[in-house]
């Protein structure tokens, strides 16, 4: 049995990485729904942060995403492969944080928080 405030590693490190994972679907808009069932049903602390970060970033990736596709085609596809690159690569970024460092909530740079 576990005592209160002392929280499993390895649920922590997969819910976290399944969070920020679920970026990588962000083509679905039910994508969101894993890091929002993930808040709902954690009690961890450290999984919870993950989770609305994850959500904060699904917004992200699509405001971003509704500015710089369009402008894509005025750029010959560099704004598009900049979005893309960006976030792709701050995904893997948030995924190997959670994994390497599962006490630690991973906080995207230069994202707006809703939540």
């Amino acid at each position: 049995m576990q005592s209160p405030g002392v929280f499993d590693t390895d649920k922590r490190k997969l819910l976290s990485a399944l969070s920020h994972g679920s970026i990588f679907l962000s083509g679905l808009i039910i994508s969101i729904g894993i890091p929002i069932a993930v808040l709902l049903v954690s009690d961890d602390p450290v999984v919870k942060d993950n989770a609305k970060e994850a959500i904060n970033f699904h917004f992200n990736v699509w405001l971003y995403g509704i500015i710089l596709i369009p402008l894509s085609f005025i750029t010959f596809g560099l704004a598009g492969a900049v979005w893309w690159l960006a976030h792709w690569g701050l995904t893997i970024w948030a995924v190997t944080h959670s994994l390497s460092k599962p006490d630690q909530p991973f906080r995207y740079p230069f994202i707006f928080r809703l939540l």
